[in-house]
């Protein structure tokens, strides 16, 4: 089994930044994509940002300029580094993963349960 773990949301100002960390642990061979997504109230969930294993990294719209998404593969954490924030970027942010368990093995999907990040004055 996989689990992923969230931390570093709050509530900030707007032009405020966070860092949310995300990391994976349990039965891991390899971890290929990584990703942030967020769902807003009376949304549905969209891509913030991916960063695969190797190769370049990809932004939504919105987010691109404001936020930085990195990985340590020695840690097997992913990262968001958000600045500039808006009021608009207030959600439930979920870390994902691409994860086979064992070498040679189908990789799946998994999710961390989500940390809130509220932009507020």
């Amino acid at each position: 089994q996989v689990r992923l773990v969230e931390s570093g949301g709050g509530l900030v100002q707007p032009g405020g930044s966070l860092r949310l960390s995300c990391a994976a642990s349990g039965s891991i061979f390899a971890i290929y994509d990584m990703g942030w997504y967020r769902q807003a109230p009376g949304k549905q969930r969209e891509l913030v940002a991916v960063i695969p294993s190797g190769g370049t990294t990809n932004y939504a719209d919105s987010v691109k300029g404001r936020f930085t998404i990195s990985r340590d593969n020695t840690k097997n954490t992913v990262y968001l580094q958000m600045n500039s924030l808006k009021p608009e970027d207030t959600a439930v942010y979920y870390c994902s993963a691409e994860v086979a368990p064992v070498r040679g093995g189908t990789p799946y999907d998994y999710w961390g349960q989500g940390t809130q990040v509220t932009v507020s004055s």
